[in-house]
């Protein structure tokens, strides 16, 4: 399974701070970007930051494996 987190505003417009996805093998972060997107997407419109396993990642092509740890989150501002 993929552990998926979220924060921000991104919680707020799913009303959920995680879920688990199956892991599949040579699944990529785009994929599992564009799986959740195509059910969320008034949420998926305002991500903007991924991680993987603590890291940053810009590279959508990263692969993913059992267990993983991925993060998603929006812009935020605080104070």
């Amino acid at each position: 399974m993929i552990n998926v987190l979220f924060f921000g505003p991104v919680v707020e417009r799913l009303g959920m701070r995680d879920c688990q996805i199956p892991c599949v093998e040579g699944m990529t972060l785009q994929c599992l970007h564009d799986q959740l997107a195509a059910i969320y997407p008034h949420a998926f419109e305002i991500v903007c930051f991924c991680a993987v396993n603590g890291w940053q990642v810009r590279d959508l092509s990263v692969e993913l494996v059992d267990g993983s740890e991925v993060t998603f989150m929006a812009k935020f501002s605080g104070g």
